[in-house]
């Protein structure tokens, strides 16, 4: 039997074992994932959901007239990469209390407890924007080591910056997929531009509903996919924040900011001009770090293949 997007199963909420290490640790070994409900202060989510809801306001993205909070758009669908997205999603990498969240203490304690040591908060950190009516470039199933690469035991902290409904999307997980070993992926729209097949394998994908504080942990190779923002007018907003400890690998493309090989502004001297927290600034430059190479060879057999 094979599984499909209609039967999705719910998460396990794993903030029971919050402090349970070894429990945590075998969670994650067996599925891939771990869903923790409320592990952040709600405040905190919700202040950087307003900071970025007021970027697209500015930039003529919302609604006017309309409880800002809200999200609602009348803006044409567009996505990352895409000339009219880039401005505002600059001002959001350029945002401190965007970089800040990756290093709340409610976020790394879990994170230890699964390292069981120091954790290393990458340096490049993922905003995500997502219009309705743009349902063909739904982020595709996918591993994330393929992109990250470094070490296999690498986190993705998902978080989304608001409630997020069955109908707005979400992510889904394909539990205990990280068994697997690295998949070849194959050309796909959407962010990461990759995708899987997996109705071949006997796995179930899981998701629930999402309420701001949630935190959904993943390691690199468990495969997921964004669900379609089905709503008329509503922007979901979430962050990709990932995690290694600081004795394994990290690639060097994972220490910049994210899309700065296209918007030159993209700097870290452009993001600590007006830095107010000082004991982060350039703080994995204080690590003592093992930088390896990114190769894109899973990239090449799949452009490759397409052409075949």
């Amino acid at each position: 039997m094979t599984s499909t997007a209609k039967e999705l199963r719910p998460f396990l909420n794993s903030a029971d074992a919050l402090n349970q290490p070894e429990e945590l640790r075998r969670r994650m070994r067996r599925d891939g994932y771990l869903f923790l409900r409320g592990l952040l202060p709600k405040d905190k989510v919700l202040s950087l959901r307003r900071r970025i809801l007021e970027i697209c306001q500015r930039h003529g993205w919302l609604v006017p007239g309309v409880d800002l909070m809200e999200g609602r758009t009348n803006h044409p669908p567009t996505m990352e990469g895409k000339e009219d997205y880039m401005p505002v999603y600059a001002e959001v990498q350029l945002t401190e209390e965007f970089h800040l969240l990756a290093h709340n203490p409610a976020l790394l304690d879990p994170l230890e407890k699964l390292f069981e040591e120091q954790v290393l908060v990458h340096p490049m950190k993922i905003g995500r924007i997502s219009f309705p009516k743009n349902v063909q470039n739904t982020t595709a199933a996918h591993q994330d080591y393929v992109h990250i690469q470094g070490s296999f035991e690498t986190y993705t902290s998902w978080i989304p910056l608001g409630d997020v409904p069955r109908d707005l999307g979400g992510l889904a997980i394909l539990a205990g997929s990280h068994k697997l070993g690295v998949l070849q992926p194959k050309l796909a729209y959407g962010a990461g531009g990759l995708g899987l097949d997996t109705d071949q394998y006997n796995l179930s994908w899981h998701n629930s509903d999402f309420q701001a504080g949630d935190v959904l942990l993943f390691l690199a190779n468990t495969v997921h996919k964004a669900l379609p923002n089905l709503t008329e007018d509503r922007l979901r907003l979430s962050t990709d924040y990932r995690f290694t400890g600081v004795s394994h690998a990290i690639a060097e493309t994972n220490l910049r900011l994210h899309f700065s090989w296209q918007v030159k502004e993209l700097t870290f001297e452009n993001l600590y001009k007006n830095w107010t927290t000082e004991s982060l600034k350039y703080y994995w430059k204080k690590l003592p770090l093992r930088i390896v190479p990114l190769t894109e060879a899973w990239y090449h057999t799949a452009k490759k293949d397409s052409k075949e």
